[in-house]
């Protein structure tokens, strides 16, 4: 698929459903966590495709601008395509008050209340059903792993904690992640976790049954999994083990260890680059420096000492082969169930290109992801305890090195680098989103600039 594809409305469309819901959408949709636009107006909201799923709901895929100047083609400025599953009935009940869109007051569903259908359990339970059989209704493909069997009738509960998607969990068996803002082409988090399955690795939760559109492009909607019922993530372990006062150091060896594992198993299952070409990476990496500090003035009296480290790519260790990673890899990416480590989310960042997610990296980016991790974690406590970090920080590569062959450590040049790159990236995402989380990214930054430890 061309890497200029994206997901737009067509003048072929019906207007008349849109005429109904406009007007509702361009107040719910900015008040929604997984919305991408809440600090711009959305200026056009144009339909893609509208599948009736079943009697009372519909599936909508929906593009969101926010001004701009069209394409010389005439095509409309850019903006973003959104999953929506919609209940439509003339009296919700009153569980469905917290999910309530509005009630419409024109067009073909005048009359009616809209409301986000995923918090509606009846609508919950028909969409697991259509994926316990797989078919079509209209461009939606509900498609499943044969030798996976997902009995029916399993309560659902939404999750309340996605940030850019949206979770149901069937009776603590099985998760559906469903993407909210869609992209042209497969998900890296269906992908990536059907090939590691045919590698044979346990590290990853291997998908059950997934959903996808054929139009107006081919997409990834959602991804059924196993549920890991008496798993805790990663971050949540870590501060409870602050708290108490207690040692991690074995717990971020074996994380390390089957973060090796995955790499691995990831070189098997993909093709492998040649080493990274250094000369580019460091143009992109003090590209996105320049830009944060413009954003950010708090960042621009460390900008000399950062150029360093993205400038000492070009003579350093260009270390392993370029490969398919995780891309967003952290504490809370990742699930201890018992004494084993699970790795999740294989979506990347869901600001970037899809293309960019999908595309072969340094294995040292996830790695750098998760040392930044351990700093934000002991951080959390007042009095800092950046001994703790150091300790998880080294245990971490330690089991890396012993699972991979090589150790991230004897990498120098190369981990400073992602490493102040993933904090740039840090002090910007606090600055625009959690101003009090600032000084976190910043003490990296500072140390890194100064130090380059």
């Amino acid at each position: 698929m061309p890497k200029t594809a994206s997901l737009r409305p067509s003048r072929t469309l019906l207007a008349e459903p849109m005429a109904s819901l406009a007007g509702l959408l361009r107040e719910w949709l900015p008040r929604q966590r997984w919305f991408a636009g809440k600090d711009r107006p959305v200026t056009e909201l144009g339909l893609l495709s509208m599948t009736e799923l079943f009697p009372g709901c519909l599936h909508l895929l929906v593009h969101a601008g926010h001004g701009g100047v069209p394409s010389p083609g005439g095509s409309p400025p850019p903006g973003d395509c959104y999953q929506l599953l919609l209940g439509v009935r003339e009296h919700p009940a009153p569980r469905l008050a917290r999910a309530l869109i509005g009630q419409v007051q024109e067009g073909p569903l005048a009359g009616l209340t809209v409301y986000d259908a995923l918090h509606d359990p009846r609508s919950a339970q028909l969409l697991l059903d259509r994926l316990r059989h797989p078919g079509s209704a209209g461009p939606l493909c509900f498609e499943a792993d044969p030798a996976r069997q997902v009995p029916g009738g399993l309560a659902p509960r939404l999750l309340d904690a996605e940030q850019s998607n949206s979770s149901l969990v069937y009776g603590d068996e099985f998760i559906l992640k469903l993407f909210r803002r869609i992209q042209p082409g497969v998900n890296p988090d269906l992908e990536v976790p059907v090939a590691l399955a045919r590698q044979g690795c346990r590290r990853v939760p291997a998908p059950v049954a997934w959903l996808r559109t054929t139009h107006p492009q081919e997409a990834t909607l959602g991804v059924l999994q196993p549920f890991l019922r008496d798993a805790s993530d990663g971050w949540t372990l870590a501060l409870n083990a602050l708290a108490a006062g207690d040692d991690f150091t074995a717990e971020a060896h074996q994380l390390g260890r089957a973060t090796a594992e995955v790499h691995l198993a990831l070189a098997s299952a993909f093709p492998v680059g040649a080493p990274g070409e250094m000369g580019r990476t460091a143009t992109a990496m003090t590209e996105r420096l320049t830009a944060a500090a413009h954003s950010v003035p708090a960042l621009r009296p460390f900008v000399p000492g950062l150029r360093t480290a993205f400038a000492a790519l070009t003579s350093c260790d260009p270390g392993p082969p370029a490969q398919r990673i995780h891309g967003d890899l952290h504490l809370g990416q990742v699930l201890r169930a018992g004494r084993d480590w699970f790795v999740i989310d294989f979506e990347g960042e869901p600001s970037r290109p899809l293309a960019e997610r999908r595309s072969a990296h340094s294995p040292v980016r996830d790695i750098a992801g998760m040392l930044r991790s351990f700093d934000y974690a002991a951080r959390q406590r007042r009095p800092w305890r950046p001994e703790w970090a150091r300790r998880c920080r080294e245990a971490y590569c330690a089991g890396y090195a012993a699972s991979a062959g090589w150790d991230p450590r004897k990498k120098h040049g190369l981990l400073r680098a992602y490493e102040t790159d993933r904090a740039v990236y840090e002090v910007l995402y606090e600055a625009r989103h959690r101003p009090d989380w600032l000084p976190v990214p910043m003490a990296a930054i500072e140390r890194l600039a100064v130090r380059g430890d």
